[in-house]
């Protein structure tokens, strides 16, 4: 049989009505930008991740960028990331005239060593901001992060943008540094109707700052005492997000169930000499990893795909490229074996299907695909 990546239809189906219901009303009320359903929304995403503030916009893009804004990066500031990321990690840096600094990947995670953190923070000036990605919905080591960040009294910023739900040991992803953003993309665990996205933060005053920036900087009406851009959250959007949130905690754990089966077939096919399966930094508690992705690694990763893609088996590969490598950043004078593990990554992994509404047949039959191939 074939198996998609992902089938979005089988989540929407079920609420179907009341996503056509919510459109009807705000079809009607014609209040389409911001207004009570993204009022709303905010207040119920702010609860649930348990921050004070929560700000909608119109990306997770546009809600680092406006974060980053709102800090005052700019020209000679120095940001502090990871190479193995989505694009937007460092191109938001990039596009306010910052640079970004790259650190590498620790292998089994995927997310940024501290180790190595920590010894480019000591030989670094003008370092505005740290920046930990908590890579396909696990966290980042940030109780050591935290700890960096206020020895170099620079704040920590996280990119959650995969990791709405998932939780540290300290608290929720996204709310344990100066502020945190996350993507509503539609394949996140919780995914809008298109983009999407949001800050959470504790400051009032840096909320108020970015829900004036949101809204080309503007406070009050048509006065602009700075220069903000269009970042705002349709209501549409809005509105199918707060309808999925209370689900959200049932999805990612039908996707940590889906990861059991894969570790406990994977194994049981006699595969672990040949594929290394997705390590848990944080056990013992639920949701500490919501496998927004599910990634295996093998040095015959190409291969491998090519061959359960000719069987119908849906995969991806995130990220073939590493940042430091990308011709944009080629200024920033990187070279190849800068980042040994960030490319070692991107040789070698392979995102699976996993999302809460994969039957055991399907993923019977990834099993049966990998198993074929190595065989």
């Amino acid at each position: 049989m074939s198996v998609p990546l992902l089938d979005l239809r089988r989540q929407y189906a079920p609420l179907k009505k009341q996503f056509l219901a919510a459109f009807e009303e705000i079809a009607d009320s014609q209040a389409l930008i911001l207004g009570p359903r993204t009022e709303a929304f905010e207040r119920a995403v702010a609860e649930y991740c348990g921050v004070p503030h929560a700000v909608g916009c119109a990306s997770g893009t546009d809600a680092q960028l406006m974060l980053l804004m709102a800090l005052g990066v700019g020209p000679g500031d120095v940001v502090v990331t990871t190479p193995y990321t989505f694009f937007a990690t460092a191109g938001c840096v990039a596009r306010l005239g910052a640079t970004p600094v790259f650190v590498d990947i620790d292998p089994a995670t995927f997310n940024i060593d501290v180790a190595k953190l920590a010894d480019t923070l000591n030989r670094t000036a003008n370092v505005k901001a740290i920046i930990p990605v908590h890579l396909f919905g696990q966290c980042a080591d940030l109780a050591a992060i935290l700890a960096l960040g206020k020895t170099h009294g620079v704040p920590v910023l996280e990119d959650a943008a995969q990791a709405l739900g998932a939780r540290h040991p300290l608290g929720h992803a996204g709310t344990l540094g100066e502020a945190g953003w996350f993507s509503f993309y539609p394949t996140k665990n919780l995914g809008a109707f298109g983009d999407a996205g949001m800050v959470v933060c504790h400051d009032g005053a840096l909320a108020a700052k970015l829900r004036a920036l949101r809204n080309h900087g503007m406070e009050p009406r048509y006065f602009h005492p700075m220069i903000g851009g269009n970042f705002r959250i349709d209501a549409i959007q809005s509105a199918v997000l707060h309808i999925k949130l209370p689900h959200l905690d049932t999805w990612s754990a039908g996707r940590r169930d889906r990861a059991a089966f894969y570790r406990r077939e994977i194994e049981r096919a006699g595969l672990l000499a040949h594929l290394a399966l997705p390590v848990e930094s944080w056990p013992g508690g639920e949701l500490r990893h919501i496998y927004n992705q599910f990634i295996v690694r093998t040095p015959r990763r190409d291969d491998l795909r090519a061959h359960l893609t000719a069987r119908g088996i849906g995969t991806e590969i995130y990220y073939p490229l590493p940042l430091h490598q990308q011709e944009c950043f080629a200024h920033l004078g990187y070279k190849a074996g800068d980042f040994p593990e960030s490319e070692r990554a991107a040789a070698e992994t392979l995102a699976l299907p996993i999302f809460p509404e994969l039957t055991e047949a399907e993923q019977n039959e990834v099993v049966e695909g990998l198993r074929s191939f190595f065989a």
